[in-house]
């Protein structure tokens, strides 16, 4: 649970926007892959994101788990159906693109998110931002406008 805290601080105060796809996570419990689905608790991991997202005034989108992301190619934008999950990298019948099924899925997720940007070799990101001067270190006491946006009373 503190590293999930820790990884989720981090992603949100690095990015201006997060996205995430909606995994069927009791689908996935019923297969081989039950123990790692549990143990990741991805559910309270995507929960620790959104609320931080608004907490630290940043962009968080859930795209839908119906969404075919790992099924269509990031590069021309065909979808040649359903993969078996030991299938981790694939030819795109169409382009002729090698994608790493992880890789083609997050840029999917970006896409559907209407988060992606074109970078056309130029670097779309130079590293790591540091957190504004007013989100940095611990704050002893609430600031006023955290109080009224969360609604909660701290005594």
């Amino acid at each position: 649970r503190e590293f999930h805290h820790r990884l989720s601080t981090k992603l949100i105060r690095e990015n201006q926007a997060v996205a995430v796809e909606d995994l069927a996570v009791k689908g996935l419990a019923r297969t081989r892959l039950a123990k790692s689905v549990h143990d990741a608790g991805w559910a309270a991991f995507v929960t620790m994101l959104e609320y931080k997202a608004t907490r630290y005034g940043r962009t968080f989108v859930r795209i839908g788990r119906f969404e075919p992301t790992s099924q269509i190619c990031s590069a021309c934008g065909v979808q040649d159906g359903p993969k078996p999950l030991h299938v981790r990298e694939w030819t795109c019948g169409a382009c002729g693109t090698i994608l790493d099924r992880d890789i083609n899925a997050a840029v999917n997720v970006a896409k559907a998110a209407g988060l992606a940007v074109t970078a056309r070799g130029a670097q779309a990101r130079r590293g790591p931002v540091p957190a504004q001067r007013g989100e940095a270190g611990t704050h002893p006491e609430p600031h006023p406008t955290t109080v009224r946006q969360t609604g909660i009373a701290l005594l």
